[in-house]
This record gives structure tokens, sequence and C-alpha cells, in this order.
């Protein structure tokens, strides 16, 4: 069964000197206050489209490797994933730098670095970020 979720944000002013709130409506876990500062230079307690996109990338591809691993037999104990959603005003998001480190009992780094690679292709969330370069760094501790 498909699921669909919902956010929305209110935006009150021009883009330089705006500000908005984003609202994670469908887990009501927050409003998150976002700027145009906030984006294109220091967070400053202020949360941006590429932070939230760096949010739902780490955990989607957390969760795609897990089920790969799980799959061959080999289910970690732990993954910790990083996402670096790299923005440039006036280009945009001109890529995105995964990290993941893995204890996974019973696996040498070879056949890790490769689930890990399977799942930077397949987790949904890179599959619909096709647009950007998605690159990874994947190691067993």
């Amino acid at each position: 069964m498909a699921t669909t979720r919902q956010a929305h944000t209110v935006w009150e002013g021009n883009l330089l000197e705006g500000k908005g709130v984003v609202t994670l409506d469908s887990s009501g876990i927050g409003e998150y206050p976002v700027s145009w500062p906030s984006r294109a230079e220091a967070a400053n307690g202020k949360t941006s489209p590429e932070e939230l996109i760096a949010a739902a990338h780490s955990s989607c591809y957390s969760m795609a490797l897990s089920h790969a691993l799980a799959g061959a037999g080999t289910p970690p104990s732990r993954l910790e994933t990083k996402a670096d959603v790299t923005f440039q005003p006036g280009e945009g998001i001109t890529g995105i730098h995964l990290t993941v480190q893995g204890e996974v009992p019973g696996i040498d780094a070879d056949a890790f670095a490769k689930a890990a690679e399977d799942a930077k292709a397949n987790c949904p969330v890179s599959q619909a970020l096709t647009g950007t370069t998605i690159t990874l760094s994947a190691s067993l501790v």
C-alpha cells in the first residue's frame, strides 16, 4: 500500500530578507524555521531544504543498506550514515556525499563496499535525486 507524507511551509517576505517555518505535518514532530541566510550562509539555529534532504537521504540509505545486508545473511549490528548536501547559490544543489560506517558481523570490507554501492543505487531517495551527483565512502568499524 502506498503512503503519502506531508509537510508545509509558510513564508513571509522576499527571498533575501524573508523567513519561513516548515512544519512536518504527517509526524507532527515539529516546526522548523528556515531563511535564505540559513541556506546560503551559516545555519544559526534554522534549517534549510538541503539539511532536510540530507536527513531524508541518510535515513533512507541506512534502511536500504540494512535491508540488503540482512537479505544477504549478514544483518548489521549498527550503521551510521552521514549525508553532506552541497548547495551553491546561483547553481543549486551541486552534489551529495554519503559516508557510511558499519558494524556488520561476518562480512569483509569488499562485500560491505559492494552492498553499500548497491544500496546507494537502489535507495528510493537516491533514485529521486538522480539529477544530482551522489558519491559514497563506506567502511567497516
